[in-house]
């Protein structure tokens, strides 16, 4: 075993270019350097582009070999020994053993033809040589260990039927099942609840202890850094702008992009008018002048019309137990609430809650069981295809993940230019376009983001085409799902300060699902909790947070990250 503090990992003037098709070289990694020494978690952190995952990568060797080159002078040693001049079956050898990695994006990285628990049972047979019966057995005692609820049933369970939170949690299962030296983790938490977050920081430390397992921990969260992190590493362009210990970092950070970092997570005890984004300190002034001073009110004041009215919506799945028997799941059991105009209703719940679930059968993409939904005075559920097309424009959906709900063949311009088309957006192709490179701007896009294609965005920017695609039809009612759940700080606010100003502008509505509990606050009126396909409690958001009344409520908000409140709060 390596003593405690010895060093494990060091990287040294990383340098990574990679050569783009119209043969321009984009300097993605320019001169990183750190440490990693065992039992120890180094955290980089910092918006989506700054390089912290195509560092990961090259610290593996999966960067791409088409296009992604390594620049001379780079050096990156493990154990003493270097990683580059080891032989591909070495390496091989290598990852998944002593080194792992959780992949940012669990829909891509798992096999959608394998059952979870065959996916699991693999790792285990290859590296640790189990037979087939204790590879399963492990692959249990792995779901229970990251939360996945009733592990028994779900090892058999494929990853189209797992949620997105519990999706990462198998690839996390994946990832700790060899105990290695060193996990790299990229974003492993972001698509998880809090209570699952802590729960899953809680098992990556024990492992830490047990195993002097080191961490390199990648993350736009900063609660999560003030909760993991021995050492914290901030990035951006490819550069590294500050370093040094976690408390260092929070109670005195020397950089402004630090310093903007902290700022830029909302706050629980304000609710400005705008939140502050990168550039307001980049550029020596806040450009927002009222970001500390302007408050935005909150809550309803009881005269507003009702947009929408959802009563006792439910909705039940069957799953096949053996060749004979059915299993009928409750996935939804009979949620009710009223949406008032231009007002956000906050939901909160851990996965498999059923929030999803409400906003996909609200608005008809899955069937519904039983309810009712009024728009308009028209009950949604029991209209026909063709009389429900027309609703489709004054209600929409982002989705969780952006990977599958973009399509791979059309560029951002087209994703977006396609709504428009179908529902007559503007007088003709020329205005359109124009529309969407205002959207595209608005969102934190360059101009240059019109010609690429989904696979050429980082995970945060494909969620903003996803928003952006949804804001061409100016919708009256606007379902966000995690929508910003991806997203770096910085342009998380950015995000958040547009959806505030287009409610202001046309009266939008929203209903905001969110695990993070500080967003939700920030953007509710009201907040809906739910638990287990219910409705545990409901009401003003002000009044959930000071005073929740059910014990499933107070249970979340004592997950929540303090350090993290307390650095915002600060900054």
């Amino acid at each position: 075993m390596i003593a405690n503090g010895d060093l494990l990992l060091s990287v040294r003037n990383l340098k990574v270019d990679f050569r783009l098709e119209d043969g321009a070289v984009l300097h993605a990694v320019n001169g990183v350097s750190f440490d990693v020494p065992a039992n120890q978690t180094v955290t980089l952190v910092g918006e989506s582009g700054s390089g912290k995952s195509v560092t990961a990568l090259a610290i593996l060797g999966l960067l791409p070999a088409a296009n992604a080159r390594v620049l001379p002078g780079s050096t990156i040693t493990y154990r003493g020994r270097d990683l580059h001049g080891l032989t591909p079956r070495e390496l091989t050898a290598l990852r998944g053993a002593e080194i792992s990695m959780v992949f940012q994006e669990p829909m891509s990285s798992l096999n959608p033809v394998f059952s979870v628990g065959f996916q699991l049972g693999e790792v285990l047979r290859k590296h640790l040589g189990l037979t087939k019966r204790r590879a399963r057995a492990r692959a249990i005692e792995l779901l229970d260990e990251v939360g996945i609820p009733d592990p028994r049933i779900r090892v058999d369970a494929y990853p189209h039927q797992l949620s997105g939170g519990q999706q990462q949690r198998v690839m996390i299962a994946m990832a700790i099942a060899c105990e290695p030296r060193l996990l790299i983790a990229d974003e492993p938490t972001t698509a998880l609840d809090i209570s699952i977050q802590n729960q899953i920081l809680m098992l990556l430390s024990e492992l830490k202890q047990r195993r002097q397992m080191a961490m390199l921990f990648i993350t736009h969260d900063l609660g999560l850094v003030a909760e993991v992190a021995d050492q914290v590493v901030v990035m951006r362009d490819g550069v590294v702008r500050e370093r040094g210990a976690v408390k260092q970092i929070f109670s005195a950070p020397q950089d402004a992009y630090t310093r903007a970092l902290l700022a830029c997570r909302p706050s629980m005890d304000r609710r400005p008018r705008y939140l502050p984004v990168v550039d307001d300190f980049l550029n020596g002034a806040n450009a927002n002048r009222d970001v500390h001073a302007s408050v935005r009110e909150r809550g309803l004041r009881g005269d507003e019309a009702m947009v929408l009215q959802v009563d006792a919506l439910s909705k039940h799945f069957q799953f096949r137990e053996g060749l004979l028997r059915k299993r009928d799941f409750k996935a939804l059991g009979g949620a009710s609430f009223k949406l008032a105009k231009g007002k956000t209703l906050g939901v909160v719940g851990e996965s498999g809650s059923g929030k999803t679930t409400m906003a996909l059968t609200l608005m008809r993409l899955t069937p519904a069981s039983g309810g009712m939904v009024l728009f308009d005075g028209r009950d949604l559920l029991q209209l026909s295809p063709d009389e429900a097309l027309r609703y489709k424009r004054r209600i929409q959906i982002v989705f969780q993940n952006p990977y599958a709900s973009l399509n791979p063949r059309f560029t951002a311009g087209e994703i977006l230019l396609e709504p428009m088309r179908i529902h007559g957006i503007a007088t003709d192709e020329t205005a359109r376009v124009g529309l969407v490179r205002e959207l595209l701007y608005k969102v934190g896009l360059p101009h240059s983001a019109f010609f690429k294609y989904p696979h050429e965005f980082s995970g945060g920017q494909r969620q903003r085409i996803a928003i952006a695609r949804c804001l061409t039809l100016k919708p009256e009612v606007l379902i966000c799902d995690e929508a910003v759940s991806a997203l770096d700080l910085s342009v998380q606010a950015q995000l958040l300060n547009l959806l505030q100003d287009l409610q202001d502008e046309f009266g939008m509505s929203y209903i905001f699902i969110s695990h993070d509990l500080a967003v939700v606050k920030y953007m509710s009126d009201e907040v809906m909790v739910m638990k287990d396909g219910e409705v545990v409690e409901m009401g003003y958001a002000d009044e959930i947070y000071a005073r929740p009344r059910h014990a499933y409520t107070r249970q979340l908000l004592a997950a929540m990250p303090r350090r993290a409140l307390a650095g915002s709060a600060t900054a």
